[in-house]
């Protein structure tokens, strides 16, 4: 008897087929978010600080100076410490050198706990090198695990920092008084989110290479993988690689030099302390909103310069009104524009060091030129505003020598807002 096989069931196919689809879906979500949880630690050392400098300054019985050390010195290690990253990738791996910076983050936190200056400086010191090495890394992660939604993925990536920062500036005092007074406990709470990321990023981190990661993603940790490995030195001979490394930094310079005496600056025209620091950081909302949505909007803008320009402008009107108007109710005003003006230049130059890039190598060494020299040149921003107030004896040089200094900012965002890649013919 002759016997017709009946047809396959075509209604159970599609549902045999997507079981490897949403396994993916799930691993890249699980990806993207172990990755915003490392990002969300990757300002929290610093910025924690700050709020509680005075404390630390009398509990110690060091000068102002001495103090303040503790905010410029990760800056200075952001850059120095860049450098070593494309030799830790290479013996480690990607994934798992992030997984290791998470845990040296824990381990610079819980020294701080130690009563000694010593600890805290110490503590310091491996808390920015940890998180100089993760700053390399995470644009070199983004576009390797996620290289067809770059845009989102530094959207999400700038906003996470911006967060973290924030969340860690206006909580500091809170948790101080929660631990009776102890700046030294309050410090030492923030141990808990880079211990959490490190918790959810450890599969990850052990995951074998070789692997997709996620849907249509490269390889993982291919960028440890020595074939075609572009050489570091020929950056330094590239325009596009200086046009990013120059705008991060001298938008980083802004930055961290805003960011250290804004609230001298209003308080000396008569804000109270207290509305200092409430105004700056009020600015890391219209910040956040920023470097959210400019990633995201950089291929639908034309010209390709426009938020760079955008950026600058926003800047330029909050430096200016921080001149002309320091008290009152406008610096409400002039904080929005700050904050919009800088989370989209922070956003830009992440989101630059990827696009520039043809690969998750090259995106490395990218990011490690213009981090290292970057965050170096940054460093000498609030020392150098420090030094002109102390000099002129009032922030109006000071101020103008911000605005000026927007005009490179622009001119270099605007080249590397330009459409090619680092180390290809026709530049």
């Amino acid at each position: 008897m002759t016997t017709i096989s009946e047809p396959p069931d075509t209604a159970s196919t599609p549902a045999i087929s997507r079981r490897p689809a949403r396994g993916a879906a799930f691993f890249s979500a699980y990806v993207a978010a172990g990755l915003l949880l490392i990002a969300f630690n990757l300002r929290i050392g610093v910025a924690s600080v700050g709020p509680v400098l005075s404390s630390i300054e009398s509990g110690l019985g060091v000068s102002p100076a001495t103090a303040s050390l503790l905010t410029t010195i990760p800056v200075f290690a952001f850059g120095a410490f860049a450098f070593l990253t494309p030799a830790l990738t290479r013996r480690v791996g990607l994934h798992r050198l992030l997984g290791i910076t998470m845990a040296a983050v824990a381990i610079g936190i819980g020294v701080r706990l130690i009563p000694s200056p010593i600890a805290l400086f110490g503590g310091t010191v491996l808390v920015g090198a940890a998180i100089a090495v993760a700053n390399v890394c995470m644009p070199a992660a983004v576009k390797q695990d996620f290289g067809h939604r770059v845009g989102l993925m530094m959207g999400l990536y700038s906003t996470s920092l911006f967060i973290g920062a924030a969340v860690a500036a206006g909580l500091t005092v809170p948790l101080m008084s929660a631990f009776g007074g102890s700046w030294r406990e309050a410090l030492g709470f923030w141990v808990v989110p880079a211990v959490l990321a490190l918790v959810v990023w450890i599969p990850r981190a052990l995951r074998r290479p070789g692997r997709p990661p996620v849907a249509d993603a490269p390889v993982a940790d291919a960028i440890t993988e020595p074939l075609d490995e572009p050489r570091f030195a020929r950056l330094f001979r590239d325009p596009v690689a200086w046009a990013v490394t120059a705008f991060m930094g001298l938008q980083s310079l802004s930055y961290y030099a805003a960011l250290t005496w804004i609230p001298s600056i209003l308080h000396d025209a008569g804000t109270t302390q207290h509305d200092a620091g409430l105004l700056l950081a009020y600015s890391s909302i219209p910040g956040i909103l920023a470097a959210l949505t400019v990633p995201a909007a950089i291929g639908r803008l034309r010209p390709a310069w426009l938020p760079v320009a955008g950026s600058a402008v926003l800047c330029a009107i909050a430096f200016a009104g921080l001149l002309l108007a320091p008290s009152g109710a406008l610096p409400w005003v002039w904080m929005t524009a700050l904050g919009l003006g800088q989370g989209a230049a922070i956003a830009l130059s992440l989101t630059y060091i990827v696009l520039r890039s043809p690969d998750a190598r090259h995106t490395a060494h990218v990011s490690t030129m213009a981090q290292g020299i970057g965050y170096l040149l940054a460093g000498f921003g609030p020392l150098a505003l420090g030094a002109l107030h102390s000099v002129t004896g009032g922030w109006a040089v000071p101020i103008i020598a911000l605005i000026v200094l927007l005009i490179p900012q622009l001119l270099t965002g605007a080249a590397a807002s330009r459409e090619r890649h680092v180390l290809s013919a026709g530049h």
